[in-house]
């Protein structure tokens, strides 16, 4: 649902968008091996490869972007550029500018990674726990209502709540697999989009310890949330970075 206003512009822009939802969430509730970004990035490369897809770009969102990048380091070849929209990778140490360090959550994360706390205060509530972060993440601009229910509604199963605190509980291996990452850069064309209230020009500044060719973007108006948020500017936006690095050769 995030995409819905992307997909279309891409399409008129000449590609064939494959909307794919991380293990464990959206329609793919049921048990995941493991929530370790670097293994769900060889499940997702997997994937890709066995649709036929020898060249493609990346669009992530939140963990999705963690995704993508890994993705991008253990398959250069296969990657023509990434877009990553709202997020700071495990391991890297930046602080969110203002105004998005007043409107974007600190507690959701220690809060799901505590063993066993959330399994017994979630169920039941999640119109105040899920409704909560996503308003107070959204900033003052929000969210559409319909989203806000539909987001609500998909992590109302125990399957679905389990694997978004997992995608929380590998944080040691993650940190561990960013950092290595650190010490040899990718050369894949980043696109790094921030809300100007969440994560705002962070998520460029701290992409840029991992990419050697990072070029950042910050919408005004947005939380967390751009391509739901000012969906016209930021589809435009993608879809020229994304023309833009069309079919080069391998990085």
């Amino acid at each position: 649902m995030h995409w819905r206003g992307l997909l279309p512009v891409l399409r008129r822009g000449g590609f064939a968008p494959v909307p794919v939802a991380l293990p464990g969430l959206g329609k793919r509730p049921g048990s995941t091996p493991s929530f370790r970004k670097s293994d769900l990035a060889d499940v997702l490369g997997s994937e890709l490869s066995q649709r036929g897809l020898g060249r493609f770009s990346l669009v992530g969102h939140d963990w999705g972007g963690t995704v993508a990048l890994l993705l991008a380091a253990a398959m250069p070849d296969a990657v023509n550029a990434i877009v990553i929209e709202e997020e700071i990778l495990p391991g890297i140490d930046i602080d969110i500018p203002a105004p998005g360090a007043e409107h974007y959550p600190s507690w959701h994360g220690p809060f799901n990674r505590a063993p066993g706390l959330a399994e017994q205060l979630v169920p039941g509530r999640e119109d105040a726990y899920y409704g909560t972060f996503l308003r107070q993440s959204a900033g003052p601009a929000g969210l559409d209502p319909d989203a806000v229910r539909a987001y609500i509604d998909a992590y109302t199963t125990y399957d679905v709540l389990e694997a978004g605190l997992g995608y929380y509980r590998t944080r040691a291996d993650d940190r561990s697999d960013v950092q290595r990452l650190q010490q040899n850069p990718i050369h894949t064309p980043v696109l790094a989009i921030g809300g100007h209230y969440a994560m705002g020009s962070a998520v460029a500044d701290g992409l840029r310890t991992l990419a050697k060719d990072v070029t950042g973007l910050v919408l005004d108006r947005s939380g967390h949330y751009p391509t739901e948020q000012e969906p016209e500017s930021t589809a435009q936006a993608i879809t020229n970075f994304l023309q833009q690095h069309r079919d080069q050769p391998p990085h």
